[in-house]
């Protein structure tokens, strides 16, 4: 399919009928996810407040959502490699909503964390999926675009979903931002079964067949750099208000609008970064890679002021540009076993999470100082360049391998 473009009477490739639609449907659903994530955060003394424990030990309601993310991904994707993807989308995010209703009912401290465990669940494999189907739907040569665009919806929640939530959970109680979740995630339901086509699983797609992309070595060195060289961001974001509070001076009440630039410079790394995969996959990887190095050890020096710390928050926010560029490239090295890849992504950026702030913490712990959190970051975005190294290397020596052995042309790719 070719449309005209009227500035220049070139024709460029049209995206599949209702693709705009199909994508913002599966944006709402990641708008759903990305609010109950995050808005958790701002609410912590409600909660512990609540339910009667200290504020650490209601942070555990954080891990425990991120243990559901990391174990859901690949249980869900391989047993549920033959459903239709719409009805899949549809299933996700159903499960997601109830979870979300059912934290709001919590009655303690343990059913708390088993829900939000339980609300985890669908996470990484509603954004594994929702990625195969954009990328389906997309025109040739856009298909970091279009998952960029269901990402969208993550990153758009830190802007506008998780303030709003938070707003309401300050006023009517924690209980009302969970509320307020499941009801985006609801509406997510509604329009995902009338605006997603019903696309059916790959042929001959099986549990057994996905866990083929185990067996890739590609699928791994991925991962890898999703899981090291992504928790850089983690490590100086996890501790940014403490530290512009005792380093930068920043007054407390200039807080929220800091923590908006950082949500604002995830949606614009999220639609830079998906423009530039498209164009050159692998080179930006490397590029974001080095990027985030380059403004992680930044943060050092500009954390000791307040302005130069607030713009150093907005582009550790822009970071995020790898996530696109590392779905794309996790279709290409997954050969059969998409389903199970593309949403192992998300367990492996919830891995960054953990790995970031736990590094971060013991650099502080060490006594070695708020900014030692950007340090920490460069190292882990330098490590996740060198497994980047690693797989431009083997899927080159798999290039060069006899015909009787041929490297697949998605390692190849690179």
């Amino acid at each position: 399919m070719n449309r005209t473009d009227t500035a220049g009477g070139a024709t460029a490739p049209a995206a599949a009928p209702g693709f705009a639609r199909a994508v913002f449907a599966l944006g709402v659903g990641g708008f759903a996810i990305g609010t109950g994530e995050f808005v958790i955060m701002g609410l912590l003394p409600e909660v512990a407040a609540d339910i009667g424990t200290t504020i650490p030990q209601a942070g555990h309601v954080i891990s425990a959502y991120a243990l559901g993310v990391v174990l859901g991904a690949p249980v869900l994707a391989v047993l549920a490699a033959g459903m239709g993807r719409r009805a899949l989308l549809v299933a996700l995010m159903a499960v997601f909503a109830l979870g979300n209703f059912a934290s709001a009912a919590a009655p303690g401290y343990w059913s708390l964390n088993l829900l939000r465990f339980a609300a985890g669940l669908p996470h990484g494999t509603y954004f594994g999926v929702a990625a195969l189907v954009a990328a389906t739907l997309a025109p040739p040569g856009q298909r970091a675009r279009a998952v960029g665009l269901v990402m969208l919806g993550l990153t758009g929640a830190t802007l506008a979903g998780v303030p709003l939530a938070a707003a309401l959970g300050q006023w009517l109680g924690w209980r009302a931002a969970f509320v307020l979740v499941g009801l985006i995630a609801l509406a997510a339901v509604v329009l995902v079964q009338r605006s997603v086509p019903d696309l059916p699983a790959d042929a001959g797609a099986s549990p057994l067949r996905e866990l083929g992309a185990l067996a890739r070595p590609q699928v791994w060195l991925t991962l890898g750099i999703a899981a090291i060289g992504f928790g850089g961001m983690f490590a100086v974001f996890s501790y940014v208000k403490p530290t512009l509070l005792e380093v930068a001076g920043l007054p407390l009440s200039w807080v929220p609008a800091v923590l908006g630039l950082f949500g604002l410079g995830m949606v614009t790394g999220n639609l830079v970064g998906s423009r530039l995969a498209d164009k050159a996959l692998m080179r930006t990887i490397g590029a974001m890679l080095a990027w985030a190095a380059l403004v992680l050890a930044l943060f050092t020096v500009t954390a000791h002021h307040p302005v130069t710390a607030a713009l150093n928050v907005f582009l550790v926010g822009t970071i995020v540009a790898i996530g696109p560029a590392l779905q794309v490239r996790l279709m290409d090295v997954a050969g059969d076993a998409q389903t199970l890849a593309a949403a192992l992504n998300h367990s492996a950026f919830n891995v960054a999470n953990a790995l970031g702030a736990w590094l971060g913490g013991v650099a502080i712990s060490a006594g070695l100082g708020w900014t030692s959190t950007g340090w920490v970051g460069a190292l882990l975005a330098l490590a996740g360049l060198g497994i980047y190294a690693w797989a431009l290397a083997h899927a080159r020596r798999r290039a060069r391998q006899p015909a009787t052995a041929p490297a697949s042309c998605a390692e190849q790719a690179g």
